[in-house]
């Protein structure tokens, strides 16, 4: 972080306020669209990657309410690209996250928007607004669920985790991430896997997950999600050990992320 724009120059609760607000008028937009969203309904990168327009609808809806509160800040958001700004504060959003449960009636999609200060992420928020949950999280603070504090779960024992995961677009890679997760199943309580990765990150932070991982992030599905993972006591990383980067996420308990990470890349040797 620049010492010439300290942290304390910014005021984070009014943030989180309005990230708040966004990502709440958002959801309602997705639950008012969600009858009609099939009729419209194209494909970026694979045919399995799918977008529709209440993707675009919701996206339009948070960028008009950060410019007209903030219009010097920066946006980058998965449908329409980034935005510059020369605040020092940028938004990165995801619309849509789990546009093909969104798209086949599966209640587990979501609204994420994080919330960067000189390049460091400083606010996360998470809405499900189908079942009105709003996670969200402040660098320095504490990590809460619609205000109530949040912990990631207490677990130690690799063998009675229940773990998260997701599944690129791309038909190659969902392969090979089959091969990881059959080295990892049977090491493992169980796997879940529900299609949209800023929930299951924010269900790392409230405990009904013990531990997720996911190959082929965009900066979009991770940026909320990873500081509430840390914020309610949890660490997140790369794959390959290190801080968490798009293409490469990992979030447990302290107790829980060496060996998640050991063997994750013990299943990833024998895949290839």
């Amino acid at each position: 972080m620049s010492p010439e724009r300290p942290l304390a120059s910014i005021d984070l609760d009014a943030l989180l306020v309005l990230a708040s607000a966004v990502a709440r008028e958002a959801g309602a937009t997705l639950l008012r669209l969600r009858e009609v969203a099939r009729t419209d309904v194209t494909t970026k990168s694979s045919v399995t990657d799918m977008v529709s327009d209440a993707d675009r609808a919701s996206e339009r809806l948070i960028v008009e309410r950060i410019l007209a509160a903030r219009p010097h800040d920066a946006i980058l958001g998965e449908e329409g690209g980034e935005r510059p700004g020369t605040s020092g504060v940028r938004w990165i959003a995801d619309p849509l996250d789990g546009t093909t449960n969104y798209l086949y009636g599966h209640p587990a999609f979501c609204v994420s928007i994080g919330i960067e200060w000189d390049g460091e992420a400083v606010v996360g928020v998470v809405y499900d607004p189908s079942a009105d949950e709003l996670f969200a999280a402040v660098i320095g603070g504490r990590a809460t669920l619609n205000g109530s504090p949040i912990r990631v779960s207490a677990k130690a024992d690799l063998p009675t985790a229940l773990i998260g995961t997701g599944f690129n677009y791309s038909a190659q890679e969902r392969a090979e991430q089959g091969r990881v997760l059959a080295h990892v199943l049977p090491r493992v309580r169980d796997i879940r896997r529900r299609g949209a990765a800023a929930l299951d990150l924010c269900w790392v932070a409230c405990g009904r997950l013990d531990a997720y991982f996911e190959r082929g992030l965009q900066a979009w599905d991770m940026a909320a999600g990873d500081l509430i993972v840390r914020e309610a006591g949890g660490v997140t990383a790369a794959i390959e050990g290190g801080h968490a980067v798009p293409g490469s996420m990992v979030a447990a308990p302290p107790a829980l992320i060496e060996p998640l990470l050991a063997l994750l890349l013990e299943a990833e040797r024998g895949a290839r």
